[in-house]
């Protein structure tokens, strides 16, 4: 099995990057609740970002990586899930959430979505018109507004693709390791040039060894993921390695971005700095299509 990304997938992972660089997604000021970029959607759309049908899961999972490095705010999940199925989802014209059938139900980007659907289990439904919540004052994840609505509407059931929801969860688990990379990248910088005692902090054994231990979490947890993403485009068995690529990846972000807040010292709990962001948005991550608990029992299941 070769990781080693071919031309095309590289020249993607390039151009993607290069059109997120210019926005600073983690800057956004939630009004009303709304932090979808449509313009950034439309574009992404345009470049086949949420299209699955012109996606292989290898594709996606480098194209999800991305997304997570620039942490994009968004139901971008659920919305590639949809394509094919929802209309304008694939051209990003049509923004797509998803929540667990519950009572009351919560439902992150409520005021940007077009789409809900809902998970009943045995059966998917699309809701349209969409119900009226209340917003929850204090969400994990400032860029993942979540609203508790006492109770959603019936809606036609949609045909969605059988491992919809792991697929969902390996997406998910791709987006955790471009925060972890992110975070990353963020403290290393930091401690190249923060000076203590006359020296980097960075050059401290204890800050080296902390950052080296994050390092080879996320490198391992993107090597799990894309073995698990080309293993389902091959069609091996695969259950095991996509839960067990949810777990690892859900355990190296957590690393990555507490050591960033850690180095950062007493600067790294502040709004001023994104490393407590980013965490909190993987932690959102862990809770989505069936939760990395559930994907831990599934691994323990298989052994």
């Amino acid at each position: 099995m070769d990781f080693v990304l071919t031309d095309d997938h590289a020249a993607m992972q390039q151009a993607l990057r290069g059109v997120l660089a210019s926005r600073s997604p983690l800057a956004v000021d939630p009004d009303g609740g709304h932090v979808v970029d449509r313009t950034l959607w439309a574009e992404l759309g345009a470049m086949g970002v949420f299209d699955a049908s012109g996606l292989g899961l290898t594709e996606a999972v480098i194209v999800f990586e991305e997304l997570g490095r620039a942490a994009v705010p968004g139901p971008v999940v659920p919305t590639l899930l949809a394509s094919g199925v929802i209309d304008g989802a694939a051209q990003g014209t049509t923004v797509v959430g998803c929540t667990t059938a519950s009572t009351p139900a919560l439902v992150e980007h409520l005021t940007d979505l077009d789409v809900l659907l809902v998970d009943r289990g045995s059966r998917v439904e699309s809701v349209t018109d969409l119900p009226a919540g209340s917003v929850a004052a204090e969400p994990l994840d400032p860029l993942t507004p979540v609203w508790r609505v006492e109770r959603l509407p019936d809606a036609p059931s949609v045909e969605m693709p059988a491992s919809w929801r792991s697929t969902g969860g390996l997406l998910g688990a791709a987006f955790q390791i471009g925060l972890g990379q992110t975070a990353l990248d963020l403290v290393v910088g930091h401690a190249l040039h923060r000076r203590q005692f006359g020296r980097a902090i960075g050059s401290f054994q204890a800050v080296k060894h902390l950052l080296a231990d994050a390092a080879m979490s996320v490198e391992v947890a993107r090597a799990a993921v894309h073995a698990a993403a080309v293993t389902v485009d091959e069609g091996g068995p695969s259950t095991r390695l996509v839960a067990g690529a949810r777990v690892v990846a859900s355990a190296a972000a957590d690393r990555a971005c507490r050591a960033g807040i850690q180095v950062h010292g007493g600067l790294g709990f502040t709004w001023d700095l994104d490393a407590h962001r980013l965490l909190k948005r993987s932690w959102v991550l862990d809770a989505a299509f069936g939760g990395v608990d559930a994907a831990l029992l599934e691994v323990a299941g298989t052994l």
